[in-house]
């Protein structure tokens, strides 16, 4: 990603069919969709989401301490480049993509906090 590549992006919580709440990350460019997931874990995971609930909104977190708001400019970023670097983005026209959050989430983490 360059300083010139602009992402729109939305957050929502949302419970899926399976009863399992989830924080998603959705960013558009071109025509491209790219969701970031942020599945909430077992209670014993150390992962947590906001779980339908107002109090941190957007943000996912892990029993370490470490808390990402998913509506933060630097941390959409920080996935973008993250997943970019591992090659998991589409190319032009590509199909719509949906990842898994947590296997970025200590890189983004990292950049965050750098």
């Amino acid at each position: 990603m360059d300083d010139l590549t602009t992402w729109l992006w939305s957050h929502r919580q949302k419970r899926g069919r399976d009863g399992v709440w989830r924080d998603a990350l959705t960013l558009y460019q071109n025509g491209v969709r790219v969701r970031f997931v942020f599945r909430a874990g077992a209670p014993d995971s150390g992962r947590w989401t906001t779980e339908g609930g107002y109090w941190y909104e957007g943000c996912v977190g892990d029993d370490r301490g470490n808390l990402l708001n998913l509506r933060e400019p630097g941390v959409v970023r920080a996935l973008v480049e993250a997943a970019g670097r591992r090659a998991l983005l589409p190319g032009p026209g590509g199909r719509p993509v949906e990842l898994d959050g947590w296997e970025l989430f200590p890189a983004v983490v990292a950049a965050a906090d750098g």
